[in-house]
């Protein structure tokens, strides 16, 4: 008898984090592509979602819950897993049945993986419901998890001050979404999304942008600022516009679909990360992945993932980084971008989990 491990794609039927949803899907082709002999890969989700199976070859068998994702995530949250069953468990994100279970006599495992800090480092930028799951999903990990598995070192040191995991928290990175590339109508795409020819792409959360506005007017370029919340873009706007950034030169745009993505970072001429929460840069890998050169904020996460891969600077620096990115270091960073993105892979990524439960 083959040994399973069960993965948990609770946003088949609805996708709350597209991010997350891309990652979930990428590690169980990693898992697939990359199972030991004997093992299989087998997938958990709510009632509705396994009509997104079939879109994962290899996964041997579907186990639907009756409850639909919102009821699920609300009965884990409160500790009940009804019709679930044993065995090895993991959940791509902190969508976790995390409940009681014996490793030890029935060989049972369930680990779960936290990809940001949002919730307790900016929780005025969440609804206050996410952040209430959030933190209380935290606590049953805390009583429940075998381990809870974050992307980076500099989490992984966060996350051991705000909850006593001890050695049970893993880090295991990762990667662009499986076929991340530039799209064939690239620059129709660019025209759709009326870009200018030349830019910059500038990431961040909340007051943070304003780092990247005012390197990008230093630097005598336009910005593109990604990821932008609904509703939030005149914000965005006044705050270039009051970081000497006039307001036709910044285009602020919301969450894209991966070959808008692609096609977005593909054309421009640097990624300007201005962020130092601790969460996995999703941008910065996928803009490394195009050889993209990158500019970032020092925090720790950026350490971890952008290392030697691009320029990582004090806020008040960006601005001459960005203008050596756009000038004599644009090559050399290019370079540095795609070297660096080697690193992170699924199949590495799922090589690690697997060994994860092994050790278990």
């Amino acid at each position: 008898m083959s040994v399973q491990l069960r993965v948990v794609l609770d946003q088949l039927a609805h996708v709350a984090d597209p991010d997350q949803a891309a990652a979930a899907l990428s590690l169980t082709h990693g898992l697939v592509a990359t199972a030991p002999r004997g093992c299989a890969v087998t997938a958990i989700v709510p009632a509705g979602g396994e009509a997104g199976i079939p879109g994962i070859p290899g996964v041997r068998d579907v186990h639907r819950l009756p409850l639909g994702r919102r009821e699920l995530l609300a009965s884990w949250q409160m500790g009940i897993a009804p019709g679930l069953g044993g065995g090895l468990i993991h959940a791509p994100t902190l969508a976790a049945p995390l409940v009681r279970h014996d490793r030890v006599h029935d060989h049972d495992q369930i680990t779960a993986t936290l990809w940001d800090l949002c919730a307790w480092e900016t929780p005025e930028l969440l609804s206050k419901p996410s952040v209430v799951w959030h933190r209380a999903m935290l606590k049953r990990a805390v009583k429940h998890a075998d381990a809870l598995v974050v992307p980076s070192h500099a989490i992984a040191e966060r996350l051991a001050d705000l909850a006593p995991l001890g050695d049970r928290i893993r880090v295991i990175a990762g990667a662009a979404p499986d076929g991340f590339a530039v799209p064939a109508d690239a620059s129709e795409r660019r025209a759709a999304l009326q870009l200018p020819e030349r830019y910059v792409v500038l990431t961040g959360v909340g007051e943070s942008f304003a780092d990247g506005f005012r390197a990008a007017a230093r630097a005598g370029v336009d910005a593109v600022a990604l990821d932008a919340d609904e509703g939030g873009e005149p914000a965005l706007a006044e705050l270039a516009a009051a970081n000497g950034l006039p307001e036709q030169r910044a285009h602020i745009r919301g969450s894209l679909g991966r070959e808008d993505r692609a096609a977005v970072l593909a054309g421009a001429a640097a990624l300007v990360a201005t962020s130092a929460n601790a969460a996995w840069p999703w941008r910065v890998i996928e803009a490394m992945a195009l050889g993209v050169p990158v500019v970032a904020v020092d925090s720790g996460v950026h350490r971890d993932v952008i290392a030697d891969g691009g320029a990582v600077t004090d806020a008040g620096e960006l601005a001459d980084a960005l203008i050596d990115a756009l000038g004599a270091g644009e090559r050399r960073l290019r370079v540095l971008a795609s070297d660096r993105a080697k690193a992170f892979s699924w199949p590495s990524s799922a090589e690690r989990l697997w060994a994860l439960h092994a050790d278990l």
